[in-house]
This record gives C-alpha cells, sequence and structure tokens, in this order.
C-alpha cells in the first residue's frame, strides 16, 4: 500500500476491506513522505521493518516478485506516477478514485495498461453496494420501461466552514486535487453511479461550480443539468458546504413505468415506486434479489451492511479479475469517463454554457 498513513482517512478503509474475504494480506508498504510516520504505520500494521519502505519508488524496486497488487491511497496528484510506475513494474493496481489529476494523465494512464497488459481497478465503491447491484439489474431488465429522468445527489457539509486539517487542505488545493475541487472529489462518484445503474450516458451538460466559501480556489458547490444518450434528463447537485449533510448520496430514476430510490445512509433498502401499483421496498439480504446480489451479502437480511462491505465487494470482485474468474471492476475506461466529466463541467460552468460530453 502506497498511503495510509497516521490521520489518513481511506487508507484503513481500503486496508480493512481487503481483510473482510481474506484474498489479500498487507506485505508491505510506504505510508508516508514522514520518515517518522512511516515507520508508526508500519509498526501499526505489523509489518517487518524491511518491509516498510522510504517511498513509493523504493518499495516498487524492491517488492517485485514479492508483491501481486499495490494499491494506491495517496491524494490525486500522485496516482499517475504512481500507478503508472507500478504497471510497468509488472504490478496490478488498485487505485483510489480518481484515477489521474486530470483528463490528460487518465488518457496517458489508459495507454500504459492496455501495453503493459496488467489489471488495474478503480474503487467507485458505490458501485459495490448490493442494492446498487440490484437497482442496475431491474433497469437492465425494463422493470421501469424506458427510462425518462435521473436525479442524482450528493450533499455533505464537512467544507461548510474555513476548516484546515489533512483531509481538507489537500481537497481545496489545485496543486493535490486538480481541475475540481467537490466535483472531483464526490461529484465523480454521483455521476458514475447515474451511468453504472441505468447503463446510460451523459451526452450534454450544463454546470454551475460555485467557490462558497471565501478564499476557497475550487469549486465546493455544484449544480449540473444532464442529458443522457436515450433522451432522458437529469440533474446532478454535488456539495460540500450543506451544513448539517453527512454523506447523503441518493440517486432517483424514473422510467415510464415507475422509479426507483436509492440512499447511501439507509443502504439496505431499495424502494420501487409504480404508476399503478403498490411500492415496493427490496432489502438486502432478500431470497428475491437476483443471484449476483445476493452472492455478495455477507449476513441475513436486518444486519445492517454499509461502506466497508460495499469495499470489499470491490476488491473481492478484483481478485476474480485478476485470477480470471470473470469478474470485473470500475477501471481505467470509468477513470477516463470521470476525468473527462470533470473537464467539461468545469468549461461549461466557466462558460455558462452546455457542452458536449462525448468519448475519448
Amino acid at each position: 500500500m502506497v498511503g495510509g498513513g497516521p490521520g489518513a482517512f481511506i487508507g484503513p478503509v481500503h486496508l480493512k476491506a481487503t481483510g473482510m474475504d481474506r484474498r489479500y494480506e498487507l506485505v508491505a508498504g510506504a505510508f508516508s513522505r514522514d520518515p517518522v510516520k512511516n515507520a508508526a504505520a508500519g509498526e501499526g500494521y505489523n509489518l517487518p521493518a524491511d518491509r516498510v519502505h522510504a517511498d513509493w519508488r523504493d518499495l516498487l524496486a524492491k517488492e517485485q516478485g514479492k508483491v501481486d497488487v499495490v494499491c494506491v491511497v495517496t491524494p490525486n496528484d500522485t496516482h499517475f506516477p504512481i500507478s503508472k510506475a507500478a504497471l510497468e513494474a509488472g504490478f496490478d493496481v488498485m487505485c483510489d478514485k480518481p484515477a489521474t489529476l486530470n483528463l490528460d494523465q487518465a488518457l496517458a494512464l489508459r495507454e500504459v495498461i492496455r501495453k503493459t497488459g496488467r489489471n488495474y481497478g478503480l474503487t467507485y465503491t458505490y458501485s459495490g453496494y448490493p442494492l446498487v447491484r440490484e437497482a442496475k439489474a431491474l433497469v437492465a431488465q425494463g422493470k421501469l420501461g424506458r427510462i425518462r429522468k435521473i436525479v442524482v445527489e450528493y450533499p455533505q457539509g464537512w467544507l461548510s466552514q474555513d476548516v484546515h486539517s489533512k483531509q481538507a487542505d489537500w481537497r481545496v488545493d489545485p496543486k493535490q486535487a486538480g481541475l475540481g475541487g467537490c466535483i472531483g472529489d464526490i461529484g465523480v462518484h454521483a455521476f458514475h453511479l447515474a451511468e453504472f445503474i441505468t447503463g446510460l450516458r451523459v451526452t450534454e451538460l450544463c454546470a454551475d461550480l460555485g467557490k462558497v466559501v471565501p478564499g476557497r480556489m475550487l469549486d465546493d458547490d455544484c449544480d449540473i443539468l444532464l442529458r443522457f444518450d436515450n433522451g432522458a434528463r437529469g440533474a446532478l447537485i454535488a456539495s460540500q458546504i450543506s451544513a448539517g449533510e453527512r454523506n447523503a448520496l441518493r440517486i432517483r430514476v424514473y422510467g415510464e413505468l415507475g422509479g426507483l430510490d436509492w440512499s447511501q445512509e439507509t443502504p439496505n433498502t431499495l424502494t420501487l415506486n409504480y404508476g399503478d401499483k403498490p411500492t415496493e421496498v427490496l432489502h438486502a439480504g432478500g431470497g428475491y434479489l437476483s443471484p449476483e446480489v445476493q452472492a455478495m451479502i455477507r449476513i441475513p437480511a436486518g444486519h445492517p451492511e454499509g461502506y466497508l462491505e460495499a469495499f470489499a465487494n470491490i476488491y473481492r470482485d478484483f481478485a476474480d479479475q485478476i485470477t480470471g474468474s470473470g469478474k470485473t471492476v470500475p477501471g481505467i475506461e470509468d477513470g477516463v469517463r470521470g476525468m473527462h466529466f470533470v473537464a467539461v463541467a468545469v468549461e461549461s460552468s466557466n462558460a455558462r454554457q452546455w457542452r458536449t460530453l462525448k468519448d475519448v
């Protein structure tokens, strides 16, 4: 693992997820640029001192033949160089999203993956929730009819003030976060979820990205109108200044026959609303769910599963992908798509005009 030192949020989440199905073992790492913190992290992860490396370059050089997968959990600006070097050194890579700092890097990384033939995954975590997979299956089966409207929202409130912390500071710094702030941090999650569940592609968007907290250099509040390739219309709201909100990702998909409603804060229920029959509420763990979804659930219905289990599902699928068992996880095409979405949204907001989102 590269990153995940003391004070990190996402690194320990990755580690817990990798251990849930016993498909992975942490054997080496470069956890922090600070030698003291790096050593402390290695000790905390129960690693021998010779497997705790001074930096990621040292790790890649000394761990060839000993390590199968490199997990990248650093800020955005180092995703590209670490992933590129790891792939070229013969490692498979799982990277926290977004794939890179910008679209050019994402396109370059795609070429590296094509040339090396290595496995590459991105933790678009919400696609790992069982009922998100069930929603995707229901849409594909035509249960809602032709899709007409998609509304996805992701409000948080933790950056509603001028706060300073390890987690906050890099996310509002263009050098580390990239072209987008809120849009790149959580907006890409909402965008990916909308396309993942519906199977549709956004073709046009009109964005209004705001810098609400004084002094911010990157957006912290986003409103985006969407048009999809089947003619459906949509809206995406992402915000990190919605005071009082926690992690309120929610998606509603409406078709000719009915709609579905799923929320990340209550992830074990999926609501189906119809125009001419009673509302259905599906529960995680229910025997009526599709076989693929039932295989993702670890405990009986009524016992809450959530964020860590969704992460673990992504990692389990990646292990299956590596071993040739047929599973695939979000990868570089999703990464390129996400970075293109951020770039076009920023361009649209600056121009105050609709913009086309093409495949690249």
